[in-house]
């Protein structure tokens, strides 16, 4: 019997959702058909009264019975009727019709508390995705907060970090260089003093002047890549210019470089970054790019100065590489930040047999004054 039972309730469910979806509704017979099979299978209106109410709960997610206008609860319920048609012919007239709308009336209030608790429970589902929305924009605006204090806090170390590599530089030109200029200048002098006869201690002299003066270029190179003197005492072409001719000689690679003049218009802080992205861009073209020649160029366009470095070596997949976790991405982001601080942007395209270019952008305003 239960087997019987369960059958025949989901075919009244199925029967019952394809009545609701017809525009107009259907002739009697899919529900009276129903209504002799279940009379054929020994169950009583009550057990069809019990299949109307599960097949409503089971079509409330899909189906309104709240509102009157849209029928649905109305043609439920003629449905149901169709479907009682058989068995009260099956049986005594008065006893059963009675019997019949008493159970449809139980049926369809049971029906609607079960609606009215799945529509408490509905809102309550809703309260609660509602509070978590809210909890939601605030983690987000707690988040964008965080964002800019870390981005507020890499640009207060970049610039500390300049300031203390032109600290640097200062100490190795001032005290460091004269040093070894010193002892230079005193070995010469007693090189010059040493008689012919002493060549041993001449020779001596002359391999460690040339130890000293190796010591004195390192040192001073060491200094350029610090913060180079060039870049304060006569601007940024200069200071790239010398640059790529120590880099170009070191890397045997070849660097050609046009300038905008009127770059040297634009503030200290603005050429700094200038140089310190083309030194990054270089450093990044040496290291992975495997390239020979590279082309660099600064010219104005519109209210903006561009600074666009060229390869022809290894392309390499941009988005994956800022993605990463690695000094690449260091450096990347190092050049990305230190241009956003002056109100600038980074680009990068890099595409195979095309090289990478890298483009800095900087508003330029010929009338700031130069510090």
């Amino acid at each position: 019997m239960k087997t019987i039972r369960r059958k025949l309730s989901a075919r009244y469910l199925t029967a019952l959702r394809s009545h609701l979806r017809e525009v107009v509704p259907g002739r009697s017979e899919r529900a009276q058909s129903l209504g002799r099979a279940i009379s054929a299978g020994g169950l009583a209106t009550l057990d069809l009264a019990v299949m109307h109410e599960r097949a409503l709960i089971a079509l409330a997610s899909s189906h309104d019975f709240t509102h009157v206008r849209n029928g649905f609860l109305k043609r439920a319920g003629v449905f149901l009727t169709q479907a009682f048609v058989p068995l009260e012919d099956a049986r005594e007239a008065e006893r059963r019709s009675a019997r019949v709308l008493q159970d449809r009336n139980d049926s369809l209030r049971e029906g609607n508390r079960l609606l009215e608790l799945e529509i408490v429970r509905r809102k309550a589902a809703e309260a609660i995705v509602s509070k978590g929305k809210e909890q939601y924009r605030k983690l987000f605006r707690e988040s964008e907060v965080m964002h800019r204090k870390l981005r507020q806090l890499t640009r207060q170390i970049i610039t500390a970090q300049e300031e203390e590599r032109k600290e640097i530089s200062r100490e190795l030109h001032d005290e460091v260089v004269q040093t070894l200029v010193g002892i230079n200048v005193e070995l010469a002098a007693l090189s010059g003093s040493a008689r012919s006869g002493l060549q041993t201690l001449q020779h001596k002299i002359l391999r460690t002047q040339r130890l000293v003066e190796r010591s004195v270029t390192a040192v001073h190179r060491f200094a350029r890549d610090l913060r180079p003197a060039v870049l304060d005492d006569l601007g940024l072409i200069p200071a790239l210019h010398a640059y790529n001719i120590g880099l170009a000689k070191r890397k045997r690679l070849k660097i050609r470089l046009t300038a905008f003049g009127g770059v040297e218009a634009l503030g200290g802080t603005e050429r700094t970054v200038l140089y310190r992205v083309a030194q990054e861009a270089l450093t990044n073209v040496t290291r992975h790019a495997q390239a020979t020649e590279v082309k660099m160029s600064i010219r104005k366009r519109n209210d903006t100065i561009r600074m666009e470095i060229q390869d022809n070596g290894k392309s390499f997949q941009v988005a994956h590489v800022m993605a990463a976790k690695n000094r690449t991405r260091l450096g990347l982001i190092g050049m990305k930040e230190r241009l956003e601080m002056v109100g600038g942007a980074l680009s990068i395209e890099s595409s195979p047999g095309k090289g990478t270019t890298v483009r800095a952008d900087i508003p330029f305003d010929k009338k700031s004054p130069k510090p």
